[in-house]
Order: structure tokens, then C-alpha cells, then sequence
């Protein structure tokens, strides 16, 4: 791995993990560790430029058939690709396939930039991942394979503890916090070559006394009725939150952000 690598540009593929929800701007935007990281490389490389062609919901079919061949195209220095954790989480899926795509995804993407990225997507503690744990390791187990034949580098978020806490993920606990974003970013400026900001990144949230059994029965009506019911309505009617949405930043520009 490089000291302080000079890398001219940057293009992320993915879902909503890579688009920054829940990391919410006063305008109504979303930021995310992609824009992060990206704010990061221009202040240390002048005329860096940058695109994200994540959108939110997308499933890594979507990914490879929407955001693949543009994002080869762009030539960028690096490229950072997250994708198939929705997959895993549909009540059926077909983890060969999943696999056959995100391998087709990385084949292409890896000759086309100078370094590829994967990721072991973090997850939140609690039944969601309990139920979901072996097909997600099943699909970080494709993640690792591909990385070696490739050359590509993995963040490993999923093994870092600080992560998997749920103060780290937003009331929808699907996204992480503008705080889990920013730890996001922080590993992928390490792992890519760059010299720390924060060695700590991975640790633990200091203990606090967890809310009381009132107070978690209020936080799970809240949830049922403002997340998973509209998200189970969407997986029932086929639709997408991400449906007619556009890239968050289709063109490879300079990053003025």
C-alpha cells in the first residue's frame, strides 16, 4: 500500500449505502462518506475530480446494467464499488447469481481504473442482522475472492466493532448516522494509502445505560410505521425507493464541495 498516494479523481458505484443516506444537509441533501472521502483527496490534490452514480434501493442487477459500464468509461484513478447487501436482504435471493453479477461488475471495473475498492458493508446489531449474518458473510467471502484475483482493496467494515452499534445507525436503522459516515470515509482514506486521521475509528462508543423498555417499544412503533411498513409495501408492489431517481453526481468533475 502507498504513503500519502496521489490519486486525480474518484467514481463511486452502489446503493443508498454509497449515495449517504442518512447523512442529511441543511438543503435536504444527503453528503455520505463517498462525498468524505472525495472532500479529502481534493484538498490534497488540486483539480481532483469526482462522480457518484449511486442511487438508493438499487439491487446489484441495477448496478451492473446502470452504473458499471458508465462508471469504466470515466477512466477515473479510483473506484469504489458496494453493492449486493440488498440482494441479501429480499426474502428470497439467489446468492449465485449475486455472485455472478458483482464478479461480472468487479471484471470490468478493475482493468478500467488504477484502484478498485470493495467493502464488507457494516452491519447493525440486533434480529435484522442475526437473520440476514449468513448471507451477508456469504456474500463478504465473494468480496475477499474477488479482491485477490483482482488486485482490488477491501474495507472491512463489517469486522470493525464501533460500526455494528446501533447509535451508529439512523431511527430507519438501515443507514448509518453522519457519524458512521464519517468513520466510513476514515477507513477508506486509510486503506487506500493515506495517513490517518482518526487511529480510533474502529473503537467502541463508550458504554451509557441502554433506554429503558418504554422508551424501546415507542422507538419500535415509530420504526414499524414510518420504515419497515412502507418498505414491505415497496418489496410487495415491486416498486424501489430509488425508482426514477438519478445518479447523485453523474459527470466526473472537479470536486468543489
Amino acid at each position: 500500500m502507498q504513503t500519502n498516494p496521489t490519486y486525480s479523481s474518484l467514481v463511486a458505484v452502489g446503493d443508498s449505502f454509497t449515495e449517504g443516506m442518512s447523512d442529511l444537509l441543511p438543503d435536504g441533501t444527503y453528503r455520505g462518506w463517498a462525498d468524505l472521502l472525495a472532500g479529502r483527496m481534493a484538498a490534497v490534490t488540486p483539480g481532483f475530480r469526482y462522480a457518484n452514480l449511486a442511487v438508493r434501493g438499487k439491487l446489484i442487477q441495477q448496478i451492473v446494467d446502470e452504473q458499471v459500464d458508465v462508471a469504466a468509461a470515466m477512466q477515473a484513478d479510483v473506484i469504489t464499488l458496494v453493492g449486493g447487501l440488498n440482494d441479501t436482504l429480499r426474502p428470497k435471493v439467489d446468492m449465485v447469481r449475486v455472485r455472478d453479477l458483482l464478479t461480472e461488475a468487479v471484471e470490468r471495473l478493475a482493468p478500467s481504473c488504477k484502484q478498485l475498492v470493495l467493502m464488507r458493508s457494516p452491519g447493525r446489531e440486533g434480529p435484522v442482522q442475526v437473520r440476514f449474518r449468513p448471507r451477508m458473510e456469504e456474500l463478504f467471502t465473494v468480496v475477499d475472492e474477488l479482491a485477490a484475483r483482482h488486485g482490488a482493496l477491501v474495507v472491512d467494515l463489517y469486522g470493525a466493532p464501533s460500526l455494528s452499534d446501533q447509535r451508529m445507525w439512523d431511527v430507519d436503522r438501515l443507514h448509518l448516522t453522519a457519524e458512521g459516515h464519517r468513520r466510513v470515509a476514515e477507513a477508506v482514506w486509510q486503506t487506500l494509502g493515506y495517513d490517518p486521521e482518526d487511529t480510533e475509528w474502529r473503537t467502541p462508543l463508550p458504554a451509557t445505560v441502554p433506554p429503558k423498555w418504554l422508551a424501546r417499544r415507542i422507538a419500535d412503533v415509530r420504526f414499524t410505521r414510518q420504515h419497515l411498513l412502507p418498505w414491505i409495501g415497496r418489496r410487495l408492489t415491486g416498486r424501489s425507493s430509488g425508482d426514477g431517481m438519478p445518479p447523485k453526481r453523474p459527470d466526473l468533475l472537479p470536486y468543489d464541495r
